[in-house]
């Protein structure tokens, strides 16, 4: 997949232009087409009987955001910013999933539970399982520089796995290291299957070296970020609500896991 048309989602958090640098560098990088979207939660705006749409308040960081959005993307040769103009959990998370269906990459800011967040806690979920499409997803803390140069696969040669892999490989370089994860253990055919992804990605120009995980249960996602973190990976690469082996927990505890988690930019594939 060549990324010639991007989506980056922005609200009126502090990390909107943690995302947005991010986006506008990819987009410069390869030359693609930048569309951000405005999409937060938000309050009709009553006087006396009559309620209005949109709010002064939402106005307010609409416009913040486009002059924001006009500012970091001043050198691009097609950027186009967006609002979703929606107050409701629902109607926004409706939007911003079907504008994402016509991109080839969604980038996304990881939840902060711990915060009043201005987006609907689920909105990431939401795009990841409906949208069809990719999601580089940031996360809420920490600075994100270039990415791509060591990622690392969580693997399970899962249908969802697959497409992650193969999705990431528009953002990873040739001569990039990769770690590949087994997350079954030392189990023979999954050693096999790990090695045949590490000779597909060496066709791609990258370089990658295979790690087995034998923990078991939630402890196994905290280890793949203990070892993401141990090889200085910049990326990490895992399908979404897939079987990542969670005898005892419904599907989609691995990736809520990540997602709650993370402490690097994750590409997620469903």
């Amino acid at each position: 997949m060549v990324l010639k048309n991007l989506l980056v989602h922005l609200d009126e958090s502090p990390r909107s232009a943690v995302r947005l640098k991010l986006a506008v560098t990819l987009a410069d990088k390869y030359g693609a087409h930048l569309v951000g979207l405005f999409a937060q939660l938000g309050e009709p705006h009553a006087v006396g009987m009559i309620v209005t749409w949109p709010s002064s308040e939402y106005e307010v960081a609409a416009n913040q955001s486009r002059q924001l959005f006009e500012q970091a993307a001043a050198n691009l040769t097609h950027a186009e910013w967006r609002d979703a103009n929606r107050g409701s959990e629902s109607e926004v998370t409706r939007i911003a999933t079907e504008t994402a269906r016509h991109f080839d990459l969604v980038i996304l800011g990881q939840t902060d539970h711990a915060r009043r967040s201005p987006v609907p806690a689920d909105l990431v979920e939401k795009i990841l399982l409906t949208s069809g499409r990719p999601a580089l997803i940031v996360p809420y803390a920490g600075q994100v520089a270039a990415l791509g140069q060591r990622p690392l696969f969580a693997w399970n040669q899962g249908r969802e796995a697959v497409r992650a892999a193969n999705d990431a490989l528009a953002l990873i370089p040739r001569g990039a290291q990769a770690v590949i994860v087994s997350l079954a253990g030392d189990d023979l055919d999954m050693r096999h299957s790990a090695e045949a992804l590490s000779r597909h990605l060496g066709c791609h120009g990258i370089k990658s070296g295979i790690d087995c995980l034998t923990v078991t249960d939630v402890g196994r996602m905290d280890m793949l970020l203990s070892l993401a973190a141990d090889a200085g990976a910049d990326l990490l690469v895992m399908g979404a609500y897939g079987n990542y082996g969670f005898p005892n927990f419904a599907r989609g505890s691995g990736t809520r896991f990540i997602l709650e988690h993370m402490t690097l930019p994750v590409l997620m594939s469903h």
